[in-house]
């Protein structure tokens, strides 16, 4: 068996079960001598387990009656305002992954932000859950919305800024609290967005500065749920929806650049 260099999408990917048998076995012949990286996987590895068994049964849900109508979405094509976001997404549809929003091989890169996927993961996880509520989708209403900024702001640690999507069709409902995983300090702020179809977004926010030095647009997709994910600065984004891929990357877009005027 050949030997070659083991990055830490190769670790993330033995997490998840992707690997072929050979290439499975090297990584694990790797982590023989890595204790500390095999203790860290075995983490995520237990969280994936209990992530797919708390919340499976909901991503496997049908979806409810009322949104049922944007299930199959009329996709029309929009110009994009600037170039250099012409050029990003174009090379996005290409590649079928997503590049970053700075001039640099993103897409080429196999080892940044090495817990990406487990972020990615929770935020579907979190749209799954608290999307599909009729009576409480939110803790607090977007009729609050000043105390509802100033409260996730207090709670995680950094200063918000909530994104309007009016004019992508998409209104403020509100947010809420969500605590973060075992190894993460800081609690988790989720924005919830809706058209007038009922149709439903979710934008999951957490505090990142271990990997704010980057940041990246990327693609995930957890069954149904689609999440393009990203750090700025020392804050990490998810927007996650039940929508077609290149309609999330238009709101995204728009939030990105609502958080970076």
């Amino acid at each position: 068996m050949s030997k070659r260099e083991i990055t830490e999408a190769d670790l993330q990917a033995w997490v998840d079960g992707r690997l072929p048998g050979d290439e499975r076995a090297q990584v694990e012949a790797w982590l023989a001598d890595h204790p500390k990286d095999a203790e860290r996987l075995e983490q995520y590895r237990r969280l994936n387990e209990a992530l797919h068994g708390a919340y499976d049964s909901v991503l496997d849900e049908p979806v409810p009656g009322h949104f049922s109508a944007l299930v199959r979405r009329t996709h029309r094509p929009r110009a994009m305002r600037h170039a250099a976001v012409v050029a990003w997404c174009a090379l996005a549809g290409v590649l079928g992954a997503v590049g970053g929003w700075q001039s640099r091989d993103w897409y080429a890169r196999r080892d940044v932000m090495p817990s990406a996927q487990m972020f990615a993961r929770q935020a579907a996880v979190a749209h799954a859950v608290y999307s599909r509520e009729v009576r409480h989708p939110v803790e607090v209403g977007a009729d609050q919305e000043k105390h509802l900024v100033s409260w996730l702001s207090k709670r995680i640690g950094s200063q918000l800024r909530v994104p309007h999507l009016g004019e992508q069709g998409y209104g403020l409902v509100g947010g809420r609290l969500l605590p973060g995983t075992p190894d993460e300090r800081s609690p988790i702020a989720l924005f919830m967005y809706q058209d007038s179809k009922g149709q439903r977004l979710t934008l999951y926010v957490r505090t990142d500065a271990a990997e704010s030095s980057e940041t990246a647009f990327r693609f995930a997709q957890e069954k149904s749920v689609g999440v393009f994910y990203w750090v700025d600065q020392k804050l990490g984004y998810a927007l996650s929806g039940e929508v077609e891929k290149d309609e999330l990357l238009r709101i995204a877009n728009a939030v990105y650049k609502q958080l970076n005027p």
